[in-house]
């Protein structure tokens, strides 16, 4: 019984009025040594004498204790920090120690009594600060040893590499000093920046990052490898990444953020290393008050709210404006669950609403319910194979979905409506992307039907949205790989789920109608060289751990992706991030006549035996669609033939 007991008195945190008592012990008994070997070795020690001086000691000593917080900490997460702050206090009380002692000798006479109390002797308060310094710090730190080895005895040793020597590596050696959950040994840390290379920092050396090997860190027992850098520009932490990945070590992160919690950060920030973090560019920010002011007091409409892009754009509209939300999706628990996220965040008026953009009945009645003022229409198939596949409801869902709501926008008098389109709307090779831009080609048309203001944007694909790539490489490595990818050669676009909904926001304020914005989006990523920054990211290797298999191109997918078409031309913006391409137009009234023709067909059109005939239509709406790897090629003129041939 005598062993649980004590290991249940050492898990709880002790009175902090008991540590200070505890201080103040030691504080005496050092006293009491240092007087009796210094005096010893004279011949005048003197018990009672001691007893009394030893009482200005033990009162300085508290004071300066109190004043400086050195009970506060928590002993058994006691680190570097507390060290320095009791030597600070101890001799803070030898200087208020030596002044009393100066002041008394030069106004008291020794037989004064205060005499008694304040006449110290300076041998032995220097040698009684040095001995109280250490007796404090190896208190802590045995009541800490004791702890780990009562609770942390069984836990694996993480042994750690710190990139970064500045201010963030600092607080990540605090933040794994003071984790309980886990033992973790920091045995190095690592810098590009020149004139920090070869210093020393917290007893470590800084070594060149540039030229760490494999077998450095073999040698160093390396298990991560944490980047902990001061600005965490995405430029510097790219660079640093390539210099480290390839090692067979877990790499982490401690994000930037970290540095306005004032210290209130945990292990569980280290997060590892997404591909989101190495986009290969800095992340693009739009962070204009205009757009809070402009949404806020607004009846906003988010169509597809409960969707990778619809639910952030949602999120970021609570959390940043004033404005009224409705939220309709017809997927139900997601739209649940963002609703119990947000509940706290959104007006009492804005409400989330299970519902289908093609079910035109049902769309009249939430707006002349709730009649909004700006909609962001979200809703839409994106799955280009499963599109494919099902023409049907690509036609139903991104088309005539996409119509209804556009002409309750404009029925209902709303200010704007912003649809959010995709980079594989450019040029076509399948029937998502033929479907988005057929839905393109309507907006933009009732734009100069209509006093509502019709607005396009365009981006390419989104970091972690549902059904992308990184979710299905963390599926495969998860169950030992292969990682699958079509194409050796296949490139896309990238950009992170919240860059995506900025874009949105601000198109919605800085577009007058007519408009289809496009994003600065970088260099298109390789989507090869992602599976193997993957791979090596979760500590594995390629190919050695886990491989590469390619799959081949899948019916209608590009090799590479554009965000203009071959006739369309640029005008720069207020930011230059953002562009507005200069869409090459079709005549108003029969685009919309057409659109109209292909939305009655597909309600009376059967879902199987009508494809061929569904996919023409299509194709004569949008003429730049060529089929690729798909049956509908059929369709497609050969180039040799007469261009007048029949489509069907």
């Amino acid at each position: 019984m005598a062993i649980p007991s004590l290991a249940k008195r050492f898990r709880k945190d002790n009175p902090r009025w008991v540590i200070l008592l505890i201080d103040v012990v030691i504080v005496l008994l050092c006293y009491a040594f240092s007087s009796y070997v210094v005096n010893s070795s004279k011949g005048t020690f003197d018990f009672d004498i001691m007893l009394q001086k030893a009482c200005t000691v033990t009162v300085a000593y508290a004071l300066s204790f109190v004043f400086y917080r050195t009970y506060r900490g928590i002993v058994r997460e006691a680190g570097i920090q507390d060290a320095g702050r009791i030597m600070i206090a101890t001799f803070s009380a030898l200087a208020l120690l030596m002044l009393l002692s100066l002041v008394a000798r030069n106004t008291l006479s020794s037989e004064h009594v205060v005499a008694q109390f304040l006449q110290l002797s300076y041998a032995v308060i220097f040698m009684h600060v040095f001995l109280t310094t250490v007796a404090l710090v190896s208190a802590r730190v045995f009541y800490r040893t004791i702890y780990e080895s009562l609770f942390l005895q069984g836990r694996k040793l993480t042994r750690v590499l710190i990139v970064g020597a500045g201010n963030m590596g600092g607080i990540t050696l605090n933040i794994l000093r003071g984790d309980i959950k886990q033992k973790y040994k920091v045995v190095a840390f690592a810098d590009d920046n020149p004139s920090r290379i070869g210093k020393m920092i917290h007893g470590y050396k800084i070594l060149n990052v540039q030229q760490l090997t494999e077998d450095t860190l073999q040698f160093m027992n390396v298990d991560e490898i944490i980047i902990a850098l001061d600005d965490n520009y995405q430029e510097r932490l790219n660079r640093i990444t390539q210099m480290v990945e390839d090692y067979p070590v877990k790499i982490k992160i401690l994000p930037s953020t970290a540095k306005i919690l004032h210290g209130q950060i945990a292990v569980n920030q280290l997060r590892p290393l997404q591909i989101a973090d190495l986009l290969g560019r800095a992340a693009i920010q739009l962070d204009n008050p205009i757009v809070a002011e402009a949404l806020s007091g607004r009846m906003v409409l988010v169509t597809g709210g409960a969707g990778s892009i619809g639910s952030e754009l949602v999120r970021q509209i609570a959390i940043n404006t004033e404005a009224k939300l409705v939220v309709l999706d017809q997927a139900e628990s997601p739209l649940y669950d963002l609703q119990q996220e947000l509940k706290h965040l959104i007006a009492s008026d804005s409400a989330f609403i299970v519902g289908n953009v093609r079910d035109k009945q049902f769309m009249e009645s939430v707006f002349e319910k709730y009649r909004p003022e700006v909609i962001f229409h979200a809703a839409a198939y994106k799955h280009v194979p499963l599109m494919e596949s099902n023409p049907y409801e690509s036609v139903r869902t991104n088309v005539y979905g996409t119509k209804v709501v556009a002409d309750l926008a404009s029925a209902y008098g709303a200010d704007k409506f912003v649809m959010i389109s995709t980079d594989k709307a450019v040029n076509p090779t399948n029937v998502m992307g033929a479907t988005k831009r057929t839905a393109e080609i309507y907006v933009s048309a009732l734009n100069g039907l209509s006093a509502t203001n019709y607005i396009v944007t365009r981006f390419g694909n989104v970091l972690g949205s549902n059904g992308s790539v990184i979710p299905l490489f963390e599926k495969q490595l998860k169950s030992g790989g292969p990682l699958t990818v079509t194409h050796q050669d296949i490139t896309r676009y990238f950009m992170t789920i919240p860059e995506a909904c900025q874009l949105v926001q601000e198109a919605a304020i800085m577009g007058k109608g007519g408009e289809v914005f496009v994003f600065d989006m970088g260099k298109p990523v390789r989507i090869t060289d992602l599976a193997k920054r993957m791979i090596r990211l979760k500590g594995y290797r390629y190919p050695e751990d886990i491989q590469i298999q390619y799959t081949g191109l899948r019916p209608g997918e590009k090799i590479y992706e554009e965000l203009l078409a071959s006739d369309e031309n640029t005008l720069q913006t207020h930011h230059k991030k953002i562009m507005i391409a200069l869409v090459n137009t079709q005549d108003a009234t029969s685009s919309i006549s057409q659109i109209n023709d292909l939305c009655q067909f597909v309600q009376s059109a059967d879902p199987e035996n009508d494809q061929m005939h569904l996919v023409s239509k299509v194709k004569d709406l949008v003429p730049e669609f060529t089929s690729q790897n798909s049956k509908f090629t059929d369709l497609d003129e050969p180039v040799s033939q007469n261009a007048t041939s029949p489509k069907h």
